[in-house]
């Protein structure tokens, strides 16, 4: 009985047509290795490089959306836990049953402090944190600093709430900071991917022209920004679904209420001590403090697990190895630039007009004339017109650069005209569509602001080196605005909306004016940044270009005569081959690889 042919020939097996196969290469121990262990016959180079930077690509894009969602959960629930905790403070019989003698508004005015006055210093900390962590691990730690403001709120005492107050005004500059520039890095890197066959004459890969990835920075800002601002919507679910149960009609609440808007003084002059109609069980607040308690959590997996990092690994460390003195000094340096000087009045504004659409739009002209039910209806109507909005700053793609900015600025100019001299009349609520449509109109004048600012940033200033240190500037002056409000709550409406009018007009024409300086061709003067220091020498490169490499070391490389090596026994152990480099473990051990005899 014949055997059967096996199924697989076996390498190194004798065919049946002798030592050659049917296409006539030799079958037994001379065979050639590379047909035996050679490459896929079907490769394709060309298409699996394609295949490669398309992973890339929808890489950066799971970055973008992963960073704009935690941003939009962790803010919803910071907002919305904030929002409730002060409306349950501020009824004197919650205070009185639930906490009796212990002081709760004076805890409530700690915590605030902390909030609004911690961020001040933030200019002397946030780079230096930012390049020690790294900036995706920077959002994770304060986006983690939120969630223990939130966890606090489960034993509300003045050891707790106050301290996690102070943490988190620590994190709110470094937060945004370090948002701002992962935005702008992805944009980066997904015109790298995108663009990765442009080649120089040499075959390699030529720097990009200048401003070439402001397109996909565009398109990225829009996202966040329309992801972040429906934080406003998020952060009312709490206060629609559960608190606005147990509130008082507009009847109660308003009822020794005489001025509303531009006639108002301070924050809701006149409003009822008592907004509670039945105090909330503990049970169902701790359940609702739970979900908020989970949410967070959810923000911090996400930038966790789903947010790569902004830089490569010898990227971060060439950031770090400037010295963290000259990372401490490099922000106030780059006050010299003009054009940092000219945005400073839009950074103020824009810390003054969110603000204003939290306490001016939805205390001062809102819940003074509609009640305190309303007030989560308000916030949703801002929170929406800003993220439709948020895209509108994609017509910046066929427009010239100044219309976004220039268009929200003008929409917010028109508005603060008219409610300079509206005063809804309390308790009436013929004019509630008013209201509505302002808060929209606001929302989207916000949306312009923020998109405009945070992309003409990522345009002007995109060396990797720098960004860090820009969007630290802007949102510290962003924080000081909104200490200066919360300094200046207890002002009428009416030199509030001053203040908001003369800074806003201000905003636009020094920006124009930097404008106007950049087509005449003004050189911005900017801080030089120190080149990379490394105790040891190109210990993470092998190559002949070392970016890592000090000035000395390039004098020592440029002719000069290298200094015979001392005799003795090398540390390191010996190894064959004469003139070569020496491997990263012999640096490490001091050696610099064998002497050549």
């Amino acid at each position: 009985m014949e055997t059967e042919p096996p199924l697989y020939p076996m390498a190194g097996a004798t065919g049946p047509q002798g030592d050659e196969d049917r296409l006539g290469v030799p079958d037994g121990p001379e065979a050639p290795l590379d047909e035996l262990v050679g490459a896929y016959p079907n490769y394709n180079e060309e298409e699996e490089e394609r295949r490669y930077y398309r992973r890339k690509r929808l890489g950066v894009l799971k970055n973008v959306l992963a960073a704009s969602a935690g941003g939009m959960l962790t803010y919803g629930v910071y907002l919305g836990l904030l929002q409730m905790q002060l409306i349950l403070h501020y009824d004197e019989t919650y205070r009185e049953v639930k906490y009796g003698n212990m002081g709760l508004p004076d805890i409530d005015s700690k915590m605030l402090m902390g909030i609004n006055v911690t961020p001040i210093a933030a200019l002397l900390y946030t780079p230096v944190l930012i390049r020690f962590f790294g900036t995706k691990w920077m959002m994770f730690l304060a986006v983690g600093i939120y969630a223990l403001f939130v966890s606090t709120n489960y034993w509300e005492r003045y050891y707790t709430l106050v301290p996690s107050a102070v943490a988190l005004g620590m994190a709110i500059v470094p937060l945004w900071a370090s948002m701002g520039n992962y935005i702008t890095r992805m944009a980066q890197k997904y015109h790298e991917y995108s663009h990765y066959k442009e080649q120089d004459g040499q075959g390699l890969k030529q720097r990009p022209p200048r401003g070439s990835h402001a397109p996909y920075l565009l398109v990225f800002q829009a996202i966040f920004y329309s992801f972040f601002h429906l934080s406003f919507a998020c952060a009312q679910l709490p206060m629609i679904y559960f608190l606005n149960h147990y509130l008082y009609d507009l009847n109660h609440t308003l009822y020794n209420v005489q001025s509303c808007g531009t006639n108002s003084h301070g924050i809701l002059s006149g409003f009822n001590k008592t907004v509670l109609r039945t105090l909330p069980r503990s049970g169902n607040l701790i359940v609702v403090e739970s979900v908020l308690m989970a949410v967070a959590f959810l923000a911090m997996l996400l930038v966790l697990g789903l947010c790569g990092a902004a830089y490569r690994p010898t990227e971060e460390i060439d950031l770090r190895s400037v010295g963290w003195g000259n990372i401490f000094q490099l922000p106030f340096k780059h006050v010299r630039d003009y054009r940092l000087r000219h945005l400073v009045p839009f950074f103020i504004y824009s810390g003054f007009e969110v603000l204003f659409a939290c306490t001016g739009i939805a205390l001062g002209y809102g819940v003074c004339s509609v009640g305190l039910e309303r007030l989560a209806y308000l916030l949703v109507a801002y929170s929406l017109g800003a993220s439709a909005a948020s895209l509108l700053g994609l017509l910046g793609l066929w427009l010239p650069r100044p219309v976004p900015l220039v268009a929200g600025a003008g929409v917010h100019l028109l508005l603060t005209f008219v409610l300079f001299f509206w005063a809804p009349v309390p308790r009436v609520l013929q004019h509630s569509w008013i209201l509505y449509v302002a808060a929209a109109l606001w929302g989207v004048g916000s949306a312009l602001n923020k998109t405009g600012l945070s992309t003409l940033l990522g345009i002007l200033y995109e060396d990797k080196e720098r960004q860090d240190f820009i969007f630290t500037i802007y949102h510290w002056w962003q924080a000081v605005a909104i200490f200066t409000v919360y300094l200046g709550s207890s002002l009428p409406m009416k030199a509030k909306l001053a203040v908001l009018l003369v800074t806003l007009v201000a905003a636009a024409v020094s920006y124009l004016r930097m404008e106007q300086k950049l087509r005449r061709g003004v050189a911005p003067r900017q801080p030089r940044i120190p080149r990379p220091q490394h105790k040891v020498r190109g210990y993470r490169y092998l190559e002949e270009d070392n970016s890592d490499e000090s000035d000395a070391e390039g004098e020592h490389g440029d002719g000069a005569e290298e200094e015979a090596p001392p005799a003795g026994p090398r540390p390191g152990p010996e190894l064959a081959g004469l003139g070569r480099r020496p491997c990263p473990y012999e640096q490490a051990q001091g050696g610099d690889g064998p002497e050549e005899q």
